[in-house]
C-alpha cells in the first residue's frame, strides 16, 4: 500500500487537514472554517461543555484521538472558550504528532473574527501537504468494522463477506477493531470462546453486564432499541438473532484484547471495543482509536461515510444492491445466489480496503455524504447537567 506519511505513527490513507470543535456551541464556525478550504474536513459533534467530569474527559480523549487519526496532516482546533474540554488539553496531545492550530471563538472577538483566523490557519497547513504517497506495509493498517441496517442477509452474507476479509487482515499483521456492545448481547458467550486469554472473556462479559446494568437501571430492557424497527421489517425477530449474525463480522480468529470507546489499541491483532451501535458515535471511536478505513455491513443499506475517513459499504441483499447502487460499495450477494463463496467474497473485500487505501474513493467520499460532520458525534455514558 501507498500512504501519505507522517512525522509520528503510520501512513495515512487520506491527508486531510481536521477542523474540530472542542464544543458544539461552535460547530458553525468550524463548519464554515472546512468549508472555505479544499483540503480541511469539519468534524462536528454535540458534545465538551456541561457534562460528568468522567464524559469531559472522554470528549477530551477521543477528540485527541481523532485529530491524531493517520488520515490527518494537520489540524484546526476551535474553541468557544468557556466549555468544559480545556483545549489546552488535547492541543498538547496533539501537537508532538502534527501542527496544530488554535482558533478562541471569545478571545478573537467573535465569529467573523475567528472563521477568517480559522480560514487562514486551515491555508497555511493545507499549503505544507506533501502530496506524494510512499510505501507502507500491511503492518500499519488499522481497519474499522461496523454493521448497521440490518436484515436477515447481513449475517448470511455481508457480515460473513467481512468476517473473512477480517481474518486475512489479521492474518497479515494488520489491526481490526469491531465492537458494538448492544449487538452482541445474546452472543457474548461465543465471543468469549475466542478471547485471547481468560481476562479477555472477563473483560467482553462485563462489557455486556454494564450495558444491560444501564437499560435495568433505568427500567427497561432492550427492546424496541435493538432490534430496531428497521430489522425487524428486515426479518430479525430478536436481539440474540441479531447479535448471532453480527458477530460473525469480526472473523473467526482469536480476539486479543477489549479497548474503551475512541481507546487506540496496543499493537496488531483483532480488538473489541466497547462501544454503542449508532453509526455516527461508533465511527467516531473507531477514528479515536486511528482507523484508517471502516468496513461497513448493511442490509437495508446504511448510508452513513464519515469526515477523516472513507466507510466501505458492503451488502450482501441484492435488492439493496441494486436500489441503493449510489451508496453501496460492494455487491456479495452471490454469497446467497451461490455464485460466490464466502472466501471469494472476502478476497473482494480484503482488495477493496487496498484500493481505497491507495486513494480510490467510496460511494461516500463520491456523494459528498461524509462531509461537513454529519456523520460523526461523540458517545458519552453519563447525562448532561
Amino acid at each position: 500500500m501507498k500512504g501519505y506519511t507522517r512525522k509520528v505513527g503510520p501512513a495515512g490513507a487520506r491527508n486531510f487537514v481536521a477542523v474540530v470543535p472542542t464544543v458544539g456551541c461552535v460547530n458553525e464556525v468550524a463548519r464554515r472554517i472546512g468549508e472555505a478550504v479544499e483540503e480541511a474536513r469539519p468534524m462536528l459533534h454535540h458534545q465538551g461543555c456541561c457534562q460528568l467530569p468522567t464524559d469531559v474527559r472522554i470528549v477530551t480523549d477521543v477528540l485527541a484521538g481523532v485529530c491524531n487519526n493517520p488520515n490527518v496532516a494537520g489540524v484546526v482546533l476551535v474553541s468557544l472558550g468557556c466549555e468544559s474540554v480545556q483545549a489546552e488539553k488535547v492541543v498538547a496531545a496533539v501537537e508532538a504528532q502534527k501542527p496544530v492550530e488554535l482558533v478562541r471563538v471569545q478571545a478573537m472577538g467573535g465569529i467573523t473574527n475567528a472563521v477568517r483566523n480559522g480560514i487562514e490557519a486551515a491555508r497555511k497547513l493545507a499549503s505544507g501537504l506533501s502530496t506524494e504517497r510512499q510505501d507502507m506495509p500491511l503492518e500499519g493498517l488499522v481497519v474499522g468494522v461496523k454493521c448497521g441496517a440490518s436484515d436477515t442477509t447481513s449475517g448470511l452474507a455481508s457480515n460473513t463477506a467481512v468476517g473473512a476479509a477480517v481474518d486475512r487482515f489479521v492474518r497479515e499483521g494488520a489491526t481490526v477493531i469491531f465492537g458494538e456492545t448492544t449487538e452482541v448481547i445474546g452472543a457474548e458467550h461465543i465471543l468469549t470462546r475466542r478471547a485471547s486469554n481468560d481476562d479477555v472473556a472477563r473483560k467482553i462479559l462485563d462489557c455486556v453486564k454494564a450495558m444491560e446494568a444501564r437499560a435495568t437501571a433505568l427500567g427497561v430492557d432492550m427492546r424496541g432499541g435493538q432490534p430496531t424497527e428497521g430489522n425487524i421489517r428486515g426479518g430479525l425477530t430478536t436481539i440474540e438473532e441479531k447479535s448471532l449474525g453480527a458477530i460473525v463480522k469480526a472473523g473467526t480468529l482469536p480476539i486479543t484484547d477489549v479497548v474503551a470507546y475512541g481507546e487506540r489499541p496496543s499493537g496488531p491483532g483483532l480488538y473489541f471495543m466497547d462501544s454503542p451501535g449508532r453509526e455516527m458515535e461508533f465511527l467516531t471511536g473507531l477514528a479515536s482509536a486511528g482507523g484508517h478505513i471502516m468496513l461497513f455491513s448493511t442490509g437495508i443499506g446504511a448510508p452513513q461515510g464519515f469526515p477523516l475517513a472513507p466507510v466501505i459499504k458492503v451488502s450482501g441483499n441484492k435488492n439493496t444492491c441494486q436500489h441503493l447502487s449510489e451508496y453501496i460499495d460492494l455487491d456479495v450477494s452471490g454469497i446467497i445466489q451461490g455464485t460466490m463463496t464466502v472466501g471469494e467474497a472476502g478476497d473482494i473485500v480484503y482488495d477493496k480496503v487496498v484500493s481505497v487505501f491507495n486513494g480510490e474513493k467510496v460511494k461516500a467520499e463520491i456523494l459528498d455524504y461524509d462531509g461537513a460532520g454529519v456523520n460523526s458525534n461523540i458517545y458519552t455514558v453519563g447525562p448532561t447537567i
